[in-house]
């Protein structure tokens, strides 16, 4: 069965990335807990999937007079200190101003605040403990180029802490996963990491990094990857193909290169509210990912649903 991992905790029950979500994805069953790295102005490494705080939090009201000339707030901008002075709401729509989806977690309701990597790690481990399971972490650093535009060593400081709470080595349950392929390389040859990589794939306009995806996804590109990488990590739609002849859908080409090149899968991001039009509903879009596919593991909003559509 594949491995699942809860994208941003339960995002699809409470908001993303706070430690209510990660316990209740703990609770409904994970396998892995996603972790987005941002650092604050002191350098910590926050869990926070933007590098600005206008979508997820009420920094507007809390310090209005604290953005950029670009109208946006940063976690860089903000010490751990003042990050904890936030409150953190249901994720925001582009304008910062409708939820993104519309019937999860209320907005007025809860008080949520902004956790450390540090105090995720510890809540997995102890519930690790306690539950006697062994629930993996799975941090992404955000944006590594404009963190060193910044004066910041983002992958630096993530692999120290994570090295100070036991995670080093292939062996451990972790993957480390990145959009960009070059600061990948850097950690695994520069920073000498151990740590199973991933390598994130999306579309050239999110500009996540650099790279061109387009040639990433071809053979020589796949090839290259597997280099450095144990896996890649595309986005769904990057994976399947609808034939013209008898709409079936089938595996892409870029699964049939990861798997030449001894790749792991891990598609992002199986959502109940948020279904390619390819599929007919959600039980069908995840048999197909898990049986089909076969990918090795899949990021998910709704951790509980995700295995019951697998089982």
């Amino acid at each position: 069965m594949s491995l699942i991992i809860a994208h941003r905790g339960a995002s699809g029950y409470l908001p993303e990335h706070t430690l209510e979500a990660a316990a209740y994805a703990y609770a409904l069953g994970a396998d892995y807990i996603e972790q987005d790295i941002v650092l604050s102005k002191d350098s910590i490494p926050i869990v926070m999937h933007d590098i600005y705080l206008d979508f997820t939090t009420n920094v507007k009201k809390i310090f209005p007079n604290r953005k950029r000339k670009d109208g946006h707030w940063y976690v860089r901008d903000f010490t751990l200190s003042e990050l904890k002075k936030l409150n953190v709401n249901e994720r925001l729509k582009g304008d910062a101003k409708e939820k993104a989806f519309s019937n999860r977690y209320p907005l007025e309701i809860g008080t949520f605040k902004i956790c450390t990597l540090s105090e995720q790690i510890e809540l997995i481990q102890g519930l690790n403990k306690s539950t006697q399971r062994n629930v993996g972490i799975y941090p992404e650093i955000k944006n590594p180029s404009w963190h060193r535009k910044e004066g910041l060593d983002i992958s630096s400081v993530t692999l120290n802490q994570l090295k100070d709470y036991g995670y080093a080595s292939k062996k451990d349950k972790i993957f480390f996963q990145c959009f960009d392929s070059n600061e990948l390389k850097r950690v695994k040859y520069e920073l000498n990491s151990s740590l199973p990589l991933i390598q994130l794939i999306g579309n050239n306009a999110w500009n996540e990094s650099d790279d061109d995806y387009s040639q990433m996804i071809s053979l020589e590109g796949i090839e290259d990857v597997s280099k450095y990488a144990i896996g890649i990590g595309p986005y769904l739609q990057l994976l399947y193909r609808v034939s013209t002849l008898d709409g079936v859908i089938r595996p892409s080409k870029l699964s049939h290169y990861a798997r030449d090149n001894g790749l792991y899968i891990h598609p992002y991001t199986i959502r109940k509210d948020s279904i390619p039009l390819d599929f007919d509903d959600f039980d069908k879009m995840v048999k197909w990912f898990a049986s089909e596919l076969k990918a090795d593991a899949l990021f998910t909003d709704f951790v509980d649903l995700t295995i019951q559509a697998i089982r």
